[in-house]
C-alpha cells in the first residue's frame, strides 16, 4: 500500500514498524537462523568434547581427558607449530604483497583495470582448485623442476613439495597467491581515500615520495591494516581445503594444520570426542584473534560517536 493510499480519509495510516515489517523479516530472520545454527552446533561440539564418544555420540563425562590427549599428541603439536609458522608468514607476506600492489596501482598506471582484475582473479578460484594447480606446479616430476630440466639445466632442484622442512612454504606460496589480491583491494581503497589536500600540502613542504608514504599515507592505513591482518589470520587458522589438496598434510605429517587434525580424529580414526576437543581448541584460537579485534572496533566506534 502506498503512502498516498494510507493517508486517504477514513483509512488510518499504518504504523512505521508495520510498513517496515517485510524489511525486518528479510534481514533478521536469516541472521537469527544463522546465529541459532552456529550457537547450537558450537554448544553441541563443546558437549561432545567432554564425552567418551568415538564413532557415534554417547552420554558420559570424561572431563578434560580428550583435551589433554589432543594437546599431548604429536599431530597436534606439529599442527600448532605449523600454524604459527604458516600464520605469521602468510599474514605478513600477503599483506606486504597486497600493499605493494596497491601502491603500484595507485599511480594511475595505464591498464589499471586489467591489472586489478588479474590480481583479484585468484579470489574467484576455490582453494581446492588452487591447491590442485599448485601441487602440479611444485611436483618435481611434473612442474617447474621438470620444465627447467627439459630446458637443459639438469642441476636445478625445486622439490619443496616432498621436502619435510620446506613443504610448509609451498602452502604459504599458494595462500599468498590466493589472498594477496584481497589485501590489495582493501589497501587500494584506503589509498584512494587519503585526503588529497594533506598530500598536496606535504608536497609543497618538500616531502619526497618515501617520506610522504612513511609519515602520512601509511599511518592513515593503520585501521585497514588491522582489518587485513585479522581476516587473514582467520583464514590461516581455519585453513583445510588448501592443505588437503596441495600436500594432504604430508610428507608424513610435516604440513599438518589444526583443521586437518580435527578431520583425522573425527572421520578417519572415529574419535569423535577427541576431534570435538580439537575443534574447540581451534575455536579458542580463533576467538583469541576475533575478540580483541571486536573490542578494538567497539572502542573505535565509541570514540567516533563522542568526537
Amino acid at each position: 500500500m502506498s503512502n498516498a493510499a494510507a493517508m486517504r480519509p477514513g483509512r488510518p495510516a499504518l504504523p512505521e514498524w508495520v510498513r517496515r515489517l517485510p524489511e525486518y523479516l528479510m534481514i533478521w530472520v536469516p541472521l537469527l537462523l544463522s546465529a541459532a545454527h552456529l550457537v547450537s552446533f558450537s554448544l553441541w561440539t563443546i558437549w561432545i568434547s567432554f564425552t567418551p564418544s568415538t564413532l557415534v555420540p554417547v552420554a558420559g563425562w570424561v572431563g578434560l581427558r580428550n583435551y589433554s590427549a589432543v594437546a599431548a599428541s604429536r599431530n597436534w603439536q606439529i599442527a600448532f607449530d605449523n600454524l604459527l609458522l604458516f600464520g605469521i608468514s602468510f599474514v605478513v607476506l600477503s599483506a606486504a604483497t597486497g600493499l605493494v600492489l596497491a601502491i603500484l596501482l595507485d599511480q594511475r598506471i595505464r591498464g589499471e583495470n586489467v591489472l586489478r582484475s588479474i590480481f583479484l582473479y585468484p579470489l574467484a578460484v576455490s582453494f581446492v582448485v588452487t591447491g590442485t594447480v599448485w601441487s602440479w606446479l611444485l611436483n618435481p616430476g611434473l612442474g617447474i623442476q621438470k620444465l627447467v630440466h627439459d630446458l637443459g639445466w639438469t642441476s636445478f632442484k625445486f622439490d619443496w613439495l616432498i621436502d619435510r622442512d620446506m613443504a610448509i612454504w609451498t602452502i604459504v606460496i599458494a595462500a599468498i597467491w590466493q589472498s594477496s589480491g584481497f589485501a590489495m583491494a582493501l589497501f587500494l581503497a584506503g589509498l584512494r581515500s587519503v585526503d588529497g589536500d594533506i598530500v598536496k600540502a606535504a608536497q609543497i613542504d618538500g616531502a619526497g615520495p618515501i617520506r610522504m608514504y612513511r609519515r602520512i599515507i601509511l599511518p592513515s592505513l593503520w585501521p585497514i591494516t588491522i582489518t587485513v591482518v585479522v581476516i587473514q589470520l582467520q583464514f590461516a587458522i581455519s585453513t583445510f581445503d588448501l592443505v588437503r589438496a596441495l600436500t594432504n598434510g604430508g610428507p608424513g605429517i610435516a604440513t599438518q594444520l589444526p583443521a586437518l587434525v580435527v578431520y583425522d580424529l573425527m572421520f578417519q580414526r572415529s574419535l569423535l570426542g577427541r576431534g570435538a576437543a580439537a575443534a574447540v581448541l581451534m575455536l579458542l584460537i580463533l576467538l583469541a584473534v576475533l575478540l580483541p579485534y571486536a573490542a578494538w572496533r567497539y572502542l573505535q566506534r565509541r570514540r567516533a560517536s563522542h568526537a
